[in-house]
């Protein structure tokens, strides 16, 4: 007309909305044959009544906190999202709450209080449930349900949100195919019907009401969630209301869309500016029911406001196709304007409106997709300054190699000379003048310009003594390569096969972390590395066995005086035992007060025991992404009509454990083991896993509280148990003997607490680590002679296996949240992220503490193995972290960076807190020192 409106907001198309958030819905919980069965009222509304029915995809992580964000604010969260999610902060982008709230909107809010963290001051009345207490199904949503008869009588609000979080917790503890699922489904049903009817009771003649039904993200065939597979992306989106046309005609797929979408849609809908950084499109079949000049002005608004998210973050913005097409479409809207004004009402009209909006959505489209994928922006710089320290600290640790696995075992950074060095200073000097050329030129935010110039300076004086000390130890190895070796021994050693398949296999994962495929598969390169790695062992135990009987008495002598020379080597020789090297007839002589009569053959057998034990475990738990889906073992024990099974299996595998720990426990730890394990059952049996044998129905479910913490004094009993003997070793008297039963009390303490932990379908595997690391300890490790640096690599390869033999993978889904809950009656941070982090690196945390209890107990060692064992446990962590941290700083664009390679780097850095904290342990628990003091 004669002036412009297109600045102004359009009215809103809907007086009331209502925001049903169901917590892990999946799409076919609704749409699927659950829908039908449990969810009749919404199938109904979905196949006949006035409503339209999308399936929304959410991009990974799916985890509650990034997914609501997605929701309200139309953009794509970071994946540094999953850990916060743990403790959300308050969202300071612009989002649909707060344009509400600054509209005048008033918003009522019940459920989920990750909501009331996000948008502290925007409810007028709300009432939050905690997110993280997975064990209570009923009571976190009868909290939700209380409030709703009142307030739906109610007048005084514009925004009602609920969110129920039910159905996600049944999915983590019980899975998606459970019992429980139904009737949760059912009471959803009910409630959604009991909306819908109240909406339609207190509409008015001028504006319709909204009820918006949709799931933050779905569920994986285990329960959980947070990876990419598609039960966990795709959730349904409803929206229902009078203002549309009443569905007729044949059930057709819902239509895919994104879940960025609604974020614009809902803004719209409400007469409220589209979110700044929102990248979603408005989803057009809920405005369709308005006149075409409306429709074209919506589609314009949500693609100016795109072409302005473009503008910012895109230099040559005027170039992208997205860019042109809106451009094209918005010329197009022109022409179609002054056609309406000269009152043109023919079909001509109508076509080109039509014509005009297919151009707008195919642009919307483009700039949507093109926004999705430059919404990661890098701060280069702080992954630079990180990524050149952790490379220093990976160079000095090879550099320390032939010093750290001497007798002497001495790992020191020569830190204070280069402090006072010429070039240190010169390096500090120079990097602070790059920290300010950056820090003043760079135009977006970065995290380490942020940080106070004390904290900058610090880092920059770190990393300038750390190449000062590489460029030292560099020095030192040239100048002692040119003094002649006095003794020629040493050199004669060689490699044995198991030294080549360790340095080959450690190369081979590290290089195969470049690939998507194999970190989603990482496991069966863990796999075959053990597999290979028996097959090794076997050759090695059939060499010495039937090499020993052809050696005579000359031959042993022979021997017996070139290990003599090879003895007085062993300060310059990287061993850690006396009167033992490389040589193959020296181990096999010295093998011989191990293997006698029985024990010869079952040392013999013993790898092809751990073969077939391996791959049981391969059959109990599906994981990667590729076979995921497939039936295993696990499933068929977890179903319902299979109980029976797996409370004998878990019988079993208790009875197994402590016959498999106690051997070398105090007889108070031993009746506490048992004990112990008795109350783990006890647990199981509580919250309905597993039946007692006089038990025939378990209806009489509880949270099992008193049963866990039973479990737990038990477990705290033991550990203090054997700290007090740790703490007598290192403090009273230097007494190994004392200082091994602590250490294995300790241990057995970790055991307990696994299995308690553990569901009862996978406690045999617990049963199989333990019988492993008895059989290799008995009838491998001993006989063969080998040195600390190649069983800490074995115990290494073996805790990485039994992380996936547990069920784990790279994807955030298959952690057991769960497992953070047990004997909790509420959610408390620190324990249930304790308990969860134990839960999931058991295998590698059991294998590092046996490694530990292992080179201390064995006498015929140096003092040397328990600094040979840290070091190498600490090196074998290090190499695939920095390497892989390289990788994904080059592969930062990659397709499948947030579903693939951010999930492994998450992993990867919380397993090297805990291999961190393994060492100070280590560090802890070595003599050493102290015998060098002696000296």
């Amino acid at each position: 007309g004669m002036v412009s409106n297109w600045t102004k907001i359009p009215p809103p198309l809907f007086k009331k909305v209502v925001i049903v958030l169901i917590d892990a819905l999946r799409d076919d919980f609704v749409f699927g044959s659950k829908g039908k069965q449990f969810m009749p009222y919404t199938t109904q509304v979905v196949e006949k009544g006035t409503s339209y029915s999308f399936i929304a995809e959410a991009k990974p992580p799916t985890v509650t906190m990034p997914r609501i964000k997605a929701l309200m604010t139309g953009s794509i969260p970071g994946f540094i999202d999953v850990i916060v999610n743990l403790n959300s902060p308050a969202l300071l982008d612009d989002n649909l709450i707060w344009q509400a709230k600054t509209a005048g909107k008033r918003i009522i809010f019940y459920g989920d209080d990750t909501w009331v963290k996000l948008f502290p001051k925007h409810f007028v009345e709300y009432d939050g449930t905690t997110s993280f207490f997975v064990s209570d199904f009923t009571e976190v949503d009868d909290n939700v349900t209380r409030h709703l008869d009142g307030v739906l009588n109610r007048e005084d609000w514009d925004l009602l949100i609920l969110h129920y979080l039910g159905l996600d917790h049944i999915g983590h503890v019980t899975g998606p195919n459970s019992p429980l699922v139904g009737p949760k489904l059912r009471e959803m049903d009910n409630i959604l019907k009991k909306i819908h009817i109240s909406l339609l009771s207190k509409e008015e003649a001028s504006l319709p009401n909204l009820l918006v039904v949709c799931g933050d993200h779905g569920m994986s065939e285990t329960g959980s969630h947070g990876g990419s597979s598609e039960g966990e992306v795709h959730t349904p989106l409803l929206f229902i209301s009078s203002a549309f046309e009443k569905r007729s005609g044949p059930v057709t797929q819902p239509e895919l869309v994104q879940q960025t979408d609604l974020a614009s849609t809902l803004a719209v809908g409400l007469g409220l500016p589209i979110s700044r950084n929102s990248v979603g499109n408005l989803i057009l079949p809920v405005v369709g029911g308005k006149t075409m000049r409306e429709q074209l002005r919506f589609v314009h608004l949500n693609g100016f406001q795109l072409s302005r998210l473009l503008q910012e973050n895109t230099p040559a913005y005027e170039k992208d196709p997205g860019y042109e097409h809106f451009k094209i479409a918005e010329k197009s809207h022109g022409n179609w304007i002054k056609l309406y004004l000269e009152g043109n009402n023919s079909e001509i009209l109508l076509n080109l409106g039509k014509k005009v909006l297919k151009q707008y959505l195919e642009a919307l489209k483009t700039l949507s997709s093109s926004l999705s994928e430059q919404v990661a922006q890098y701060d280069m710089y702080s992954m630079m300054v990180g990524t050149v320290i952790i490379m220093e600290v990976l160079l000095l640790l090879l550099l320390s190699v032939p010093k750290a696995l001497s007798s002497r075992a001495e790992f020191e950074v020569p830190l204070s000379p280069p402090l006072f060095s010429l070039l240190f200073y010169l390096m500090c000097l120079m990097l602070c003048a790059v920290h300010v050329i950056v820090c003043t030129s760079a135009q977006s935010l970065c995290y380490f310009c942020s940080v106070s110039w004390l904290t900058a300076v610090g880092v920059m004086m770190l990393i300038s003594a750390l190449m000062c000390g590489i460029l030292s130890a560099v020095t030192k190895i040239f100048e002692n390569s040119r003094v002649p070796l006095k003794n020629t021994v040493v050199s004669s050693s060689s490699w044995s096969e198991v030294d080549v398949l360790i340095l080959a296999g450690t190369i081979g994962h590290v290089l195969s972390l470049g690939a998507s495929s194999f970190i989603e598969e990482e496991h069966q390169t863990w796999y075959f590395l053990i597999n290979t790695l028996c097959l090794v062992l076997c050759q090695e135990l059939c060499r010495n066995n039937f090499l020993l009987k052809e050696c005579d008495t000359q031959h042993s002598t022979a021997v017996k005086q070139n290990f003599d020379s090879i003895g007085g080597a062993s300060e310059c020789k990287n061993i850690d035992i006396p009167a033992a090297g490389n040589s193959k007839l020296g181990k096999a002589t010295s093998s011989a007060e191990f293997i006698k009569g029985s024990d010869k053959w079952i040392s013999l057998a013993s790898p092809w025991i751990i073969l077939i034990c391996c791959r049981l475990l391969r059959s109990l738990n599906q994981t990667g992404v590729q076979w995921a889906h497939r039936p295993d073992f696990g499933h068929w024990l977890t179903s319902s009509e299979h109980k029976t099974e797996l409370s004998f299996l878990a019988a079993v595998s208790l009875l197994m454990i402590f016959f498999l720990v106690q051997r070398r426990c105090s007889l108070v730890s031993k009746i506490a083991m048992a004990l112990g394990l008795l109350g783990v059952y006890s647990y199981r049996a509580a919250i309905g896993n597993v039946i007692f044998p006089w038990q025939h129905d378990s209806k009489d479910i509880s949270k099992g509280i008193t049963e866990a913490r039973f479990v737990y004094v038990f477990v705290l009993g033991i550990i203090f148990t054997g700290t007090k003997d740790l703490l007598k070793s290192q403090v009273i008297s230097a007494d190994s003997s004392v200082k091994s039963t602590g250490l294995w009390e300790v241990y057995s303490g970790l055991v307990l607490l696994a299995a308690l932990l553990f569901r009862p379908h996978n406690l045999p595997v617990l049963v199989i680590c333990l019988l492993i690391q008895t059989m290799m300890t008995k009838y491998i490790w001993r006989p063969l002679k080998f040195d600390a640096a190649q069983i800490t690599i074995m115990h290494y390869w073996f805790g990485q296996a039994f992380f996936y033999f547990q069920g784990n993978s790279n994807g955030i889904a298959t952690v057991d949240i769960s497992a953070g809950f047990v004997g909790l009656e509420s959610y408390v941070e620190i324990p249930a992220i304790f308990l969860t982090a134990f839960a999931t690196y058991a295998g590698p945390l059991l294998w590092a503490i046996h490694l530990l209890c292992y080179l201390s107990s064995e006498v015929s060692r140096n003092t040397a193995a328990v600094g040979h064992g840290c070091f190498c446990y600490a090196l074998m962590r290090s190499i695939p972290v920095a390497i892989y941290i390289v990788l994904v700083t080059g592969l930062r664009y990659h397709l499948f960076i947030w579903s693939v390679f951010s999930p492994k780097l998450l992993y990867e850095g919380v397993h090297v807190f805990i291999t961190a904290t393994i060492c100070l342990f280590f560090t802890a628990m070595d003599q050493n020192h102290s015998h060098k003091v002696q000296d």
